[in-house]
């Protein structure tokens, strides 16, 4: 499946840009504790960590793709004014966004599956975690695809899509990361009839 749109050029191109105009302008983030914030702590240490692969390994366009995004992704946390994440659902049919837990949950997970309808977006007060992506069995000329988590950082404005010609959901940025079942404390069904046997609510949209 393809998860998103973005080339490593494109992404890379992304990034200078940003970095750029982090140079030349007072960054609208000043004072701002996203410094606390537990994705931008991991991000900051796997860019670390990613940079140090590049030093002893060379070059090569994976590594250069992972700190391009990882990059991106940093450089969100630090200028969004959108203290949470927003999904906005353009796809044509309804889509299964990851958010937070009520209070009464009781879940073990580390959030919760929602739907989310065609034409709408979540509310800005209510933090969208990411999508669920169903996974595909397999099929004479294709092996199975395992369903995937594509999780965003605090401040993204994602945007899914319908390809045209594939159907298949597009994103108009890149994944903060893409967590297949037992990564992490998320819930990731096999299939879509499995997440919506859960049972799942709508939710909260910006009306």
């Amino acid at each position: 499946m393809k998860m998103f749109k973005n080339t490593l050029v494109k992404i890379t191109l992304v990034c200078i840009f940003l970095v750029a105009n982090m140079m030349i302008a007072q960054p609208s983030w000043a004072g701002k504790k996203y410094t606390a914030d537990p994705d931008y702590i991991e991000i900051t240490k796997t860019l670390e960590s990613v940079l140090q692969d590049k030093q002893t390994q060379g070059y090569t366009p994976e590594i250069e793709q992972k700190i391009s995004n990882l990059k991106f992704q940093k450089y969100i946390l630090e200028n969004s004014e959108d203290p949470v994440g927003i999904c906005r659902n353009e796809t044509d049919k309804t889509l299964l966004v990851y958010g937070q837990k009520p209070k009464k949950s009781t879940s073990t997970y580390d959030n919760e599956l929602y739907l989310l309808p065609n034409g709408v977006e979540t509310d800005d007060e209510w933090d969208c975690q990411g999508v669920y992506i169903p996974g595909q069995a397999a099929t004479e000329g294709q092996e199975a695809i395992p369903a995937k988590a594509f999780k965003i950082v605090h401040g993204t404005r994602l945007v899914a899509t319908s390809n045209p010609d594939t159907k298949e959901v597009e994103f108009n940025l890149p994944p903060a990361k893409v967590i297949q079942s037992g990564e992490a404390n998320w819930l990731i069904p096999e299939n879509l009839q499995a997440a919506l046997d859960a049972g799942i609510t709508t939710a909260k949209i910006d009306d």
